[in-house]
């Protein structure tokens, strides 16, 4: 089995009929996918989305691939292929488009339609290219097959991709409900058929490796919806990701059946609901939709909310509902109903969630006390179908962590690929097929890029550092005035502090202390600029330390008079 090591150098040039496969994003991580194909000097993109940020990256909005490595190589890519219309994979497309507007997006017709609407918002008016299942289409050196996959959104697509270096099934992310909503099958066939021509290289879905046996039918859902709408005598409020019409459409079905009125709830929400029910993905009454304006003519029994939230991010519409920072104010008796499952590390953020609305008397129903939720990814029956229908002459695990990756990599090697043909590779590391044979070949620049605001890329580690310093200790400002001439000081110290939980009757002994450092300094002869601030920030640090075993940032100030 290959493994990635950190001494991979930078990989070679590129050899002659060899396939490069070089992934930015969505490996070791749940999101920010981005694969980058290379053959013959021709670049092709498969996702390019987004991750969300965690508890300690205070401050940003959004984590993308780094374009580094294909930034100076720009007019070399041939098109960036949308698997699906999940952020993941498809929320980094605005920003790689402000490198080159005119890249072609190949995708569905439900994913180019949100593609075009998020982009929009951006001011960019792509070139798009609609495929649809069973089609192939070339760009440069890269003959794409496309295949339906069934997902937790509609037209998800998984892609084939030929070139006299190899060939490559890329699965996207897919699961194998045998009674989709939407009638529309994982083409269990056309996998069957691109495998019996020999696929040199399968990138596969990892998400749920770790989960044995089959997913369970969405169908199956549809009575713990419907006992929902039985039991709830006030308002009910879903929560679900503002892409998963399929969801949207169970709860809205419910809706009709039992007579409630429906409002969509939060910017994308609305967006998304009325792009697919334009496009005939979602079946709506006429006279179902109504304005949130409209809540306060309708009994609370009447009223069914659809609102974005239910990963407990801190502005969406239900997080906001349980802070009381919202239009809309939870009641004792409102039924909330949070239809989707936890992404890894958002525990505690939904957990928030559900405590401050169970807190004004809501009752909350979650997968966790219902079934109200199935994955959209693959367990591991369904991977090792896939993997034995394929049958990889090499194989490598995408999307997921690495937990993830490996239990996957045991699937393939349980099925029959040989160890050494399992390449269970990292953001970065570049994968050369040459010959039917893949190898980790190098590594290239693949960090994260953090989105604040305006600012792309300006955000480092450093400073979210700083933020997490600041947001948990806070900080002790320490002013020193020094005469300009002679870099003599004058007076004492003064101390400011926010956030450290020092009161200012304290001060007295680390004046104290930071007024004998800079004594001696001036006797040694000691008046640089830079080393007064450090003996400053040593003195204060070391008493703080000391006496309230806490570690605040440290701000020396000196003042020229």
């Amino acid at each position: 089995m290959s493994h990635p090591h950190p001494e991979l150098g930078s990989p070679p040039p590129l050899g002659k009929g060899v396939l490069r496969i070089v992934p930015l994003g969505g490996l070791g991580e749940i999101g920010r996918n981005m694969t980058v194909f290379e053959y013959g000097g021709r670049l092709l993109i498969v996702d390019c989305g987004v991750l969300f940020p965690e508890e300690e990256q205070p401050g940003v909005d959004l984590i993308l691939p780094d374009f580094d490595y294909i930034r100076d190589r720009l007019d070399d890519i041939e098109a960036v292929v949308l698997t699906h219309g999940h952020e993941d994979h498809i929320g980094g497309v605005p920003f790689l488009l402000r490198e080159r507007a005119d890249i072609p997006i190949v995708g569905s017709k439900l994913t180019l339609a949100l593609i075009t609407a998020k982009l929009g918002e951006h001011r960019i008016k792509p070139e798009t290219v609609l495929v649809e299942e069973g089609e192939r289409h070339d760009f440069g050196p890269f003959d794409l097959e496309f295949f339906a996959v069934n997902h937790s959104i509609p037209d998800a697509l998984a892609v084939g991709i030929r070139t006299p270096g190899g060939s490559v099934l890329h699965t996207g992310d897919f699961k194998m409900d045998q009674l989709p909503l939407d009638g529309r099958l994982t083409d269990l066939a056309g996998f069957a058929r691109f495998g019996d021509e020999g696929v040199d290289l399968l990138l596969s879905d990892s998400t749920n490796a770790e989960q044995p046996g089959f997913i369970v039918n969405e169908r199956n859902l549809t009575e713990a919806i419907d006992k929902v709408f039985r039991q709830s005598q006030k308002r009910i409020v879903v929560a679900c990701f503002a892409s998963h019409v399929h969801r949207v459409q169970q709860v809205i079905d419910a809706a009709v059946e039992h007579g409630r009125k429906i409002a969509f709830v939060g910017r994308s929400m609305v967006r998304n609901m009325n792009i697919a029910r334009d496009l005939g993905y979602l079946s709506i009454p006429g006279d179902t939709v109504v304005d949130v304006k409209q809540l306060d003519h309708l009994r609370p029994d009447e009223v069914l909310l659809v609102c974005t939230g239910s990963q407990g991010e801190p502005m969406a519409a239900l997080s906001r509902m349980a802070n009381r920072d919202h239009q809309i104010r939870i009641e004792e008796g409102d039924t909330i109903l949070l239809a989707s499952s936890l992404i890894p590390g958002n525990e505690n953020s939904v957990n928030r969630v559900i405590n401050g609305l169970t807190r004004w008397g809501a009752k909350v129903v979650h997968k966790g006390n219902a079934l109200v939720h199935v994955s959209g990814h693959a367990p591991a029956g369904e991977l090792m179908y896939v993997l034995n229908m394929v049958r990889p002459r090499n194989f490598m695990p995408v999307h997921g962590e690495w937990r993830h990756m490996r239990a996957h990599a045991d699937l393939a090697r349980l099925t029959g690929v040989p160890s050494d043909r399992i390449v269970i590779a990292e953001d970065g590391v570049v994968v050369d097929l040459h010959k039917n044979r893949a190898r980790i070949v190098g590594a290239v620049q693949a960090g994260y890029v953090y989105v604040d605001g305006s600012s792309v890329g300006d955000v480092t580690d450093a400073a979210l550092k700083d933020r997490r310093v600041l947001g948990e200790e806070g900080f002790i400002s320490v002013v020193v005035a020094v005469d300009s001439g002679s870099g003599k000081i004058l007076g004492e110290p003064e101390i400011h502090t926010r956030g450290a939980g020092i009161g200012a009757d304290a001060y007295d002994d680390v004046i104290d202390r930071i007024q004998d450092a800079l004594d001696k300094a001036a006797r040694d002869g000691v008046n640089d600029p830079h080393q007064l601030r450090q003996l400053i920030r040593r003195s204060a640090g070391r008493w703080v330390n000391e006496t309230y075993r806490r570690r605040p940032m440290i701000i020396p100030v000196l003042v020229e008079v």
